[in-house]
């Protein structure tokens, strides 16, 4: 599937249930905040070692998994309501991160581009 159909299967899973009416921009922040947060929750108390093996874990996986699906699905219906390109968008800010970040200066810092004594784009 692309991204495309994903789309379209969620806006006809909205429409079955006429919720189009609820997924307003704003609406859909605000879940998809929501769920990113339940998604930090799992990961919220776990040492940085077992954050790393939290798939692991079974239950936790299943939270992970369905978590991050949330995530995704509202990104999603929000891209597509705002008719706003996901992957294009994507592409442009990894070229942006590209010049931010130039692999000669970032390489295994976790500085912000500003502070890697290049110039900022």
């Amino acid at each position: 599937m692309t991204i495309k159909d994903l789309q379209q299967a969620l806006a006809e899973f909205a429409a079955e249930r006429d919720w189009q009416q609820f997924h307003t921009p704003k609406n859909l922040a605000m879940a998809l905040a929501g769920e990113g947060g339940e998604l930090l929750e799992i990961f919220q108390w776990l040492t940085p070692e077992q954050s790393a093996t939290v798939m692991d874990d079974p239950d936790r996986a299943v939270q992970v998994r369905e978590e991050m699906a949330d995530v995704f699905a509202y990104l999603l219906r929000m891209a597509d309501v705002l008719n706003l390109d996901l992957e294009q968008a994507l592409l442009e800010k990894i070229e942006t991160n590209r010049r931010r970040y130039p692999a000669h200066l970032a390489r295994g810092r976790a500085d912000k581009y500003t502070h890697l004594g290049g110039q900022a784009s």
